[in-house]
């Protein structure tokens, strides 16, 4: 792996894993926090008998999911500053990219859009390097 490779790599990676965590977080740990259990913000239904400990204000599941998922976020934004100081991306994009993991889903769905169009753009590298060599070896 060149050292080129190595932001996307990881920009991949650390997009799925801040995805994952920022689904659970948002699906189930919140949830679990507010709306279940009597101690809770907004007590929808009471906490399941005998597990009680997952639900309501002192949930274990922000101490499991929550705090996790933030060192996570940060690592993930480091990578795509790297990543974006290595590709020479505008402002715009980079803080695009980097908010992209702060919603559900769309953090996945720009990593793959990322991942196709720098996929073509190796393609197109390539391709270019072997007509340059074809001419060069035909003149």
């Amino acid at each position: 792996m060149d050292s080129k490779s190595l932001p996307f790599t990881l920009y991949r990676v650390l997009s799925y894993v801040t995805g994952i965590a920022l689904i659970l977080l948002a699906f189930v740990a919140m949830p679990a926090k507010y709306l279940v259990g009597e101690g809770s913000a907004v007590a929808l239904v009471p906490a399941p008998a005998g597990m009680e400990h997952l639900f309501g204000p002192e949930s274990v599941l922000m101490l499991f999911i929550a705090i996790p998922h933030g060192y996570i976020y940060m690592a993930y934004v480091l990578v795509v500053i790297w990543l974006a100081l290595g590709r020479r991306w505008g402002a715009g994009k980079t803080v695009g990219v980097a908010l992209a993991g702060t919603i559900p889903f769309v953090g996945m769905v720009v990593e793959h859009r990322l991942a196709k169009a720098e996929k073509a753009k190796i393609r197109a590298e390539r391709d270019g390097a072997a007509q340059g060599q074809g001419a060069a070896a035909g003149a």
